[in-house]
């Protein structure tokens, strides 16, 4: 059985503490599509200091706290992506201009009006750039032991940008997992 076989839209890539490459380094990457072609994802513990108005100033409005584009990936990092949670009891089935990813997390789709849409929402991120891995690459990460795969909570995808997501994602993870929340961000720190 491959080893992505947990990975599905809406869970989670937590990046393992042996994980160094400076793109993923104690990142959390919420998936948002994985097939045969591939997997898509975004980093949701990554804002950047562009504030989402100085892009996409229809939207920046609308965004939630802190208001500025996260880095969503080292891919197509020109390419803006965006991901909501709508108010409870909305649903995004035939909604124009929203894609379901997995329950209240919809994909939305930016070149649509953002005042008939925003009102649906409880929280909104636009990310720069995506994180994908082609077929079998993903697999292979976790085998070598790069990444945790966990489910997802909605509140995860607008976690607060001061807040340690990595952290609170391992540790409601229980045991033996929960203890990884614990390592130093540099061993020598200790």
């Amino acid at each position: 059985m491959p080893s992505d076989v947990d990975v599905e839209p809406g869970t989670l890539l937590v990046a393992a503490p042996s994980l160094l490459d400076s793109n993923f380094r104690r990142t959390v990457v919420y998936v948002i599509d994985h097939r045969g072609e591939g997997t898509l994802g975004v980093v949701l513990n990554r804002p950047s200091d562009v504030p989402v108005d100085d892009v996409l100033p229809n939207w920046g409005p609308h965004v939630t706290q802190p208001g500025s584009v996260f880095v969503g990936g080292p891919v197509e990092q020109k390419t803006a992506l965006c991901l909501a949670a709508m108010r409870t009891g909305v649903t995004v089935d035939g909604v124009t201009g929203l894609i379901g990813v997995r329950g209240p997390v919809a994909l939305v789709d930016l070149d649509a009006d953002p005042e008939a849409l925003a009102p649906k929402f409880r929280g909104l991120r636009v990310f720069a750039g995506y994180s994908g891995w082609d077929v079998g690459q993903l697999a292979g990460e976790i085998d070598r032991g790069d990444w945790i795969v966990v489910p997802a909570l909605p509140a995860d995808v607008m976690a607060p940008a001061g807040q340690d997501l990595w952290g609170r994602v391992l540790r409601r993870q229980g045991m033996p997992l929960a203890l990884l929340a614990t390592h130093p961000g540099d061993v020598r720190e200790n």
